[in-house]
């Protein structure tokens, strides 16, 4: 039996090992290592990088925490404005990466960012166990080729703040627990090949600022729940196969400054709360079904820096009260069933004879004279 001073001596040089950690976890270097056998860039050679023992060290794109040595983030971005890769800036080219993303990132289990972005060909389906991060907070994927559905028990991700699949080829339906990711600030899943329904209780969503969705194949009605979001300020639904009304109370929604529902099959008439002064600013309604009059009811609190409703049935005059808004910039009524005198005054002595044109008799500046 060692003497007990023997003992002391072991547990403490045992302490100060696990205490005073200089590189990264064997386990968490060949998960990289893993990682990175799935993927081929051969342009810039951003992986030569990933040499030697310790991961935490001069691996490109990796982040460790600097006590537990564990890795938390892995950034690697092909193209953007804000993109971290030098060569591409410089160069004035973008990235180009091919593979699928390993399982084996999925034993990098104190990650916190995952961002694999703008490669434009890394293909296959999204691992499935990436939902058991519990640590994760920001998923970006975006501008790449992934395909197959959202991993359904996505709403595990508690802690996730910002998720991005925009710019793929996702099919399937949005995973109704996506509904309990009650930290999420930021999604956006435009440009994709996504079905089915928004899920119905979208509105526990609480923290969410922005919901980008369109260009999908997103059928069903627009639920109202979605007004009960209060931060939410960016709601864009265009490009879908979305029908029914618009809900009355997007208008009374306290910070929504931008609504995109062009481009659906959205029907019935247009919420006057939507006009009045809600506090949306650019407002796009175009290319829809919708019918009956444009509410005469805006006033000094209505301020467009862009609103379209064109290629719809409306019917009646050009509201009067548009004169009174705060300011309207760019406005499109084209393509429509309006009739009669276009009112004189601001926002109407800027506009152009496109924001009026094709409907049955409109007349006046900039149209021609009523007769």
């Amino acid at each position: 039996m060692a003497p007990a001073g023997t003992a002391i001596v072991s547990f403490i040089f045992f302490f100060l090992a696990i205490t005073n950690v200089k590189s990264c976890t064997v386990g968490d270097r060949n998960a990289l290592l893993a990682f990175r056998s799935a993927l081929v860039e051969s342009q810039f050679g951003i992986f030569k990088t990933w040499r030697g023992t310790d991961c935490c060290k001069s691996w490109y794109g990796v982040h460790c925490d600097p006590t537990s040595k564990r890795v938390t983030e892995i950034s690697l971005r092909g193209e953007s404005p804000e993109s971290s890769v030098p060569t591409l800036e410089k160069m004035g080219r973008s990235g180009y990466m091919t593979g699928v993303i390993s399982p084996a990132i999925c034993k990098l289990d104190r990650l916190s960012t995952i961002i694999i972005a703008d490669w434009k060909a890394i293909s296959g389906k999204i691992p499935t166990c990436i939902t058991t991060l519990s640590f994760l907070r920001v998923l970006d994927l975006v501008g790449n080729q992934f395909s197959g559905p959202i991993p359904y028990n996505i709403g595990r991700l508690h802690r996730l703040t910002v998720l991005n699949f925009a710019d793929n080829q996702i099919n399937g339906v949005i995973p109704s627990s996506i509904v309990q990711m009650s930290a999420l600030m930021h999604l956006d899943l435009r440009s994709n090949r996504i079905t089915g329904e928004i899920p119905t209780e979208f509105g526990n969503l609480k923290m969410l600022s922005r919901a980008l969705l369109s260009r999908n194949l997103i059928s069903g009605s627009i639920p109202s729940s979605i007004s009960k979001i209060y931060r939410l300020a960016d709601l864009d639904l265009s490009v879908n196969q979305l029908s029914g009304t618009i809900p009355e109370s997007f208008g009374r929604m306290p910070v929504l400054s931008t609504l995109n529902l062009d481009m659906n099959k959205i029907s019935g008439q247009i919420p006057t709360t939507l006009l009045s002064g809600s506090g949306l600013s650019i407002l796009n309604l175009s290319r829809n079904a919708l019918e009956g009059r444009i509410p005469d009811v805006f006033g000094e609190r209505s301020y467009f820096t862009a609103l379209d409703l064109s290629y719809n049935n409306l019917k009646g005059p050009v509201p009067k009260s548009l004169s009174s808004a705060s300011y309207v910039g760019h406005l499109d009524l084209s393509h429509n069933h309006l009739c009669g005198p276009i009112p004189t005054g601001s926002p109407f002595n800027h506009l152009e004879a496109s924001s009026f044109m094709n409907n049955d008799c409109l007349c006046g500046s900039p149209l021609k004279r009523c007769t």
